[in-house]
C-alpha cells in the first residue's frame, strides 16, 4: 500500500515530536501493510512553515535512520499545503512539494470549518499551472459536511478528493463516517491515506478501511483506491470516476 498523507517527520508540526516516536509509527506503518510513504507536514496553515528545501533533507535523514533500524518504509517528501493568499507565490518561489516528483498532484487543505472564498479562483489559477489539487479529508471539513455541493463543484472542475481511512471507519464518530460512505458511494473518493499523528486516534487504519470497503463496495473499489495512489505517486492520469451530487434533502448529518 501506498500512504500519501502523513505527519511522520520528526519535530516539524502536529505530528511525531521525535526520531523516536517516528520510528515507530514507520513501525505500525509497515504492520499495517504500507510499503511506500509520502510525509506530509503541514505547510503555510498559519502555524507550522516546512520549506521544500528542508522537508527534502529532512525525509533523506529519515530513510537513512529507517534504514538503519531495518524498516522496511520506503519515505518521500511531500507537504501538506493549506491553500492561502500566498500559495502561488510560494509555487513561483519552487517552495511547494507536490505527491509525485512531475509536480502535478498537490495534496491540498482547507481549515477545518471553511471554504475560503477565493477558493475557485485560486483552483483555477492552480489548473492553468498544470496542477491538479487533492482536496485532503474533505469528509472532516464541516462547512462541506452542511453544503456537499462545495466538493462536487471543486470535483468537477478537476480536484481529487482523498479520505482519511480513519474517517471511514468511525473513528471521528458516527457523522463523520456516514459522510465518508456517501462520499465514496457518489464517487466523490478517489484514495484513501492515514493522516497519521502521535495523537489519540491518530492511528493507521488503512487495512481495517480497506477491509471495510471491500465489504461494502467489493474488491473493484478496493484496486481503483490503490491503483490511484500508485498513479498520483507516480504522476500519471487517475482512474476517473463517475461522480454524482449528494442530494441535501437526503442528507441529514445535524
Amino acid at each position: 500500500m501506498i500512504d500519501l498523507h502523513c505527519h511522520l517527520l520528526p519535530g516539524v508540526d502536529d505530528g511525531s515530536k521525535s526520531m523516536d516516536i517516528s520510528l515507530k509509527l514507520a513501525n505500525d506503518a509497515v504492520r499495517d501493510g504500507i510499503d511506500y510513504a509520502l510525509l506530509t507536514p503541514h505547510h503555510m496553515n498559519g502555524v507550522y512553515l516546512n520549506h521544500k528545501k528542508a522537508v527534502i533533507q529532512q525525509t533523506q535523514e529519515f530513510q537513512v535512520e529507517l534504514d538503519r533500524h531495518k524498516i522496511s518504509l520506503k519515505v518521500f517528501p511531500g507537504q501538506e499545503v493549506r491553500i492561502n493568499g500566498d500559495l502561488l507565490t510560494a509555487l513561483d518561489q519552487d517552495d511547494i512539494l507536490f505527491a509525485d516528483k512531475g509536480g502535478r498532484y498537490l495534496m491540498l487543505e482547507f481549515p477545518d470549518n471553511d471554504i475560503p472564498s477565493y477558493t475557485n479562483n485560486m483552483i483555477y489559477e492552480l489548473m492553468q499551472r498544470g496542477i491538479i489539487p487533492v482536496i485532503v479529508h474533505p469528509e472532516r471539513n464541516t462547512m462541506i459536511m452542511k453544503k456537499p455541493d462545495i466538493l462536487y463543484d471543486l470535483l468537477s472542475r478537476g480536484c481529487l478528493s482523498q479520505i482519511t481511512a480513519s474517517s471511514y471507519v468511525g473513528i471521528f464518530g458516527h457523522k463523520v463516517q456516514k459522510f465518508s460512505k456517501q462520499l465514496i458511494q457518489a464517487g466523490q473518493a478517489y484514495i484513501f491515506a492515514s493522516d497519521v499523528h502521535n495523537l489519540p486516534n491518530r492511528k493507521y487504519e488503512m487495512t481495517n478501511a480497506f477491509v471495510k470497503m471491500n465489504h461494502e463496495f467489493g474488491n473493484d473499489y478496493v484496486s481503483r483506491f490503490n491503483e490511484n495512489a500508485k498513479r498520483i505517486i507516480n504522476g500519471d492520469n487517475i482512474l476517473p470516476n463517475n461522480f454524482s451530487e449528494i442530494k441535501t434533502h437526503l442528507f441529514r448529518l445535524f
